[in-house]
């Protein structure tokens, strides 16, 4: 339960014990030495960003948000955003925590949940990140213990928070098209080599119905392996410190310079700008 406010500046220096916490493992903290943009990154699952160091743009759909230190930064749906992340002028740094709400967290927060649900809320919100503060460090120190289980049930405390100021689109995710579940397969196995039959045997479709479908959604099956595939390369490298060639090949790309052009085309920005390999 909420106690009640944390003061900004000590709940973003625990926070910030994040990025050299081991066992975070799978939490994005995501380092920069200079300003760095990416178009067009799709975020599959809802998740939130805690901002701890430089400030941060955002924007899909016409809506633009503006994020600096003590702003938690929302999305509730699959979506596609443009980003911009821009180092502290006096540090040289930018970091920044993003937390996934996975499909465990979501339903623990669906069975906490009681009475009607509040409208869907916007694709992107900014929170102030004080004013959850209390499942925020129980989160954190239920990672440093190793406890995933209380991890999980203090972002499930946390989303249904979320819920509570408007946001119940966390808990009723739209049904997703046929391209995302390819994309969703695709991002299981990024490195396997897909073929439309490999799709049509888990799908349950035909050939011919498998391409009429992508067809009407306007996305060609190729372009849908190489935007999960490259999707999966962007989270490593927010996640991890592997090296550049270690992503690509985990991403399925067995030459880096095809990899890199790739990345440079999708997103308009080269994969080493991220700063964390």
């Amino acid at each position: 339960m909420e106690t009640g406010p944390q003061p900004a500046a000590a709940l973003l220096a625990q926070l910030a014990t994040l990025a050299d916490c081991p066992r975070a493992e799978g939490y994005a903290c995501v380092t920069a030495r200079r300003e760095h943009g990416a178009s067009s990154v799709e975020i599959p699952h809802p998740q939130f960003a805690i901002l701890l160091q430089g400030r941060k743009r955002a924007s899909v759909a016409g809506k633009r948000l503006e994020l600096a230190p003590g702003d938690l930064f929302l999305v509730t749906r699959r979506c596609r955003i443009d980003v911009v992340n821009l180092p502290d002028p006096h540090t040289g740094l930018y970091l920044s925590a993003i937390v996934p709400l996975c499909s465990e967290v979501l339903a623990a927060a669906r069975a906490l949940w009681s009475g009607p649900l509040p409208g869907p809320g916007d694709t992107l919100t900014r929170l102030p990140l004080a004013a959850h503060g209390t499942p925020l460090l129980h989160w954190r120190q239920a990672l440093e213990r190793g406890d995933y289980t209380g991890a999980r049930l203090a972002l499930a405390a946390l989303t249904v928070a979320f819920c509570n100021q408007g946001q119940g689109g966390l808990l009723v995710p739209p049904a997703p098209s046929l391209g995302d579940r390819i994309r969703d397969l695709v991002a299981a196995h990024p490195d396997r080599a897909w073929q439309s039959r490999d799709f049509e045997a888990h799908l349950g479709l035909s050939g011919a119905t498998l391409r009429r479908r992508l067809a009407a959604e306007g996305a060609p099956l190729r372009t849908l392996v190489g935007d999960a595939r490259l999707a999966h390369a962007m989270q490593l490298l927010y996640t991890s410190r592997l090296p550049l060639k270690t992503v690509a090949a985990r991403a399925g790309y067995r030459s880096l310079s095809s990899f890199n052009r790739r990345f440079a085309e999708r997103y308009g920005m080269d994969p080493s700008a991220i700063g964390n390999s």
